[in-house]
């Protein structure tokens, strides 16, 4: 972004502080001509007025269109607020840039009657034009990053979800998997399986693959990583859920699983694992 300079903003700063409320009111005025914020109503005039005073501030205090610039740093953290309370209004992020834009007109007005024929005013209007919407789509931006921050957060919740770690019984430990994986997934089942390796002191832990689709030598590298990690964590592990179309694919692409253990279904995984453990399940009816 470009660094402007702002030579004249101050004489746009006085006229605001000097009018302030009358501006204000022309301000609240003319929002009530849209009709997407005509519902800001009163509750929005707060507002409008700590924009004002930080406005002010700014331009009294910067010789420069620097909204990085530590002279609008408060601006900044109240566009933030400002945000966040107007998504909660059910404002879009259009309708608060349209809010802050909804401020030129009025200003404008304000600025020709004061400066009269003091030429400066135009200048130092139009310098003051930029900062508004540079503010303007600085809220947008600021919905922008939150909406992709929930999604990411989202994203990761979701994530969690689809990789539990069951304890099946003393010392074993199941994780079923479900979709495809990939290197983030896998690095989140592995965070999983090992913190309950550790949590439930197991010594088998059982990775059921029945939910996932396919098998191919990137997801076999996944599964292996997380084979090797937990026997570093002192647990063997088990997988299951290999169908034949797996099983033939594994093989055809030369796939080396080396000792690990697999079985057809979860049920045969467990058999394996009682025996390990020295568990023996009979029938009640015997």
């Amino acid at each position: 972004m470009s660094v402007q300079s702002l030579p004249l903003a101050g004489v746009a700063a006085t006229i605001i502080k000097e009018h302030g409320d009358e501006l204000l009111d022309e301000w609240m005025a003319s929002l009530a001509e849209v009709a997407d914020l005509a519902q800001a109503g009163p509750k929005a005039r707060p507002d409008a007025a700590e924009f004002l005073r930080l406005l002010v501030a700014g331009l009294a205090e910067s010789a420069q269109i620097d909204l990085q610039g530590t002279e609008w740093r408060a601006m900044r953290e109240f566009l933030v607020e400002l945000s966040n309370r107007q998504a909660e209004w059910g404002f879009s992020p259009v309708d608060t840039a349209e809010f802050l834009m909804a401020l030129k007109r009025p200003l404008a007005s304000l600025m020709q009657r004061v400066g009269g024929s003091d030429g400066r005013w135009l200048e130092s209007w139009q310098q003051v034009n930029q900062v508004i919407d540079r503010w303007a789509l600085y809220t947008m931006e600021v919905v922008q990053a939150n909406r992709e921050a929930t999604i990411r957060r989202q994203q990761q919740e979701m994530l969690e979800l689809s990789t539990p770690v069951i304890q099946l019984w003393d010392g074993i430990t199941a994780v079923p998997l479900i979709g495809t994986l990939d290197s983030e997934r896998t690095q989140t089942v592995m965070e999983s399986l090992l913190t309950s390796i550790v949590e439930n002191h197991a010594e088998i832990a059982i990775i059921d693959i029945t939910g996932v689709p396919t098998v191919d030598t990137l997801v076999a590298q996944h599964l292996l990583k997380t084979v090797a990690a937990a026997r570093l964590m002192g647990a063997e592990c088990i997988i299951s859920g290999v169908r034949p179309t797996i099983a033939q694919t594994i093989v055809h692409l030369g796939i080396d699983i080396g000792s690990v253990a697999t079985k057809a279904s979860l049920a045969d995984a467990l058999k394996l694992a009682f025996r390990r453990r020295g568990c023996k399940v009979e029938s009640c009816n015997q």
